[in-house]
């Protein structure tokens, strides 16, 4: 009954958020916005609140990152990586969604910075392995103890709960 009455209160805390947002048709009253251009039918698109919730995951992933000089996409190369030494360059370009040419670049930028090793493949000479370097093993552990931190910002910014609602929803996608 309690599990149900917080659940009901939720959802309507959600309608009433919705509600106030789509006052003054759609203008929205965020002091964050800085103006109050209305929005009209975007308040109610998926598409355009997860768009504008990515560019904030992103900000805050970057500002919170910046002492060790990584983005979002470096980051996630390099977790792939280190999770799966010896995949190629193909494997993770299609894990992750990448274009195998953007892919090539922010690997280049890895190798130069010493964190990415590309071994050629013995079983595939078009093909090379990819490895996290020694300084890169050390570095992702500081990243993922940075990255934490970010994701400990996305919990105060939307609630624990609906973080990790949040987190199954988009499930499906990962």
């Amino acid at each position: 009954m309690a599990t149900r009455q917080k659940t009901s209160r939720k959802a309507a805390a959600t309608a009433a958020a919705i509600r106030r947002a789509r006052t003054a048709n759609g203008r929205a009253h965020n002091s964050d916005a800085g103006d109050d251009i209305g929005l009209d039918a975007l308040i109610g698109h998926a598409g355009y609140a997860v768009r504008r919730f990515q560019l904030w995951i992103f900000q805050d992933f970057i500002k919170t990152l910046a002492t060790v000089d990584i983005r979002p996409t470096q980051y996630s190369v390099m977790t792939v990586i280190g999770a799966n030494p010896g995949l190629s360059q193909m494997a993770v370009a299609k894990r992750l969604g990448i274009e195998r040419a953007r892919l090539v670049h922010l690997l280049d930028s890895l190798e130069e910075r010493d964190f990415v090793s590309r071994i050629p493949s013995a079983t595939d000479r078009r093909s090379h392995a990819l490895h996290l370097t020694a300084r890169g093993k050390t570095a992702l552990a500081q990243f993922k103890r940075l990255a934490a931190e970010h994701e400990r910002h996305v919990a105060e910014k939307i609630g624990k709960d609906n973080r990790e609602q949040l987190l199954q929803i988009l499930a499906c996608f990962t």
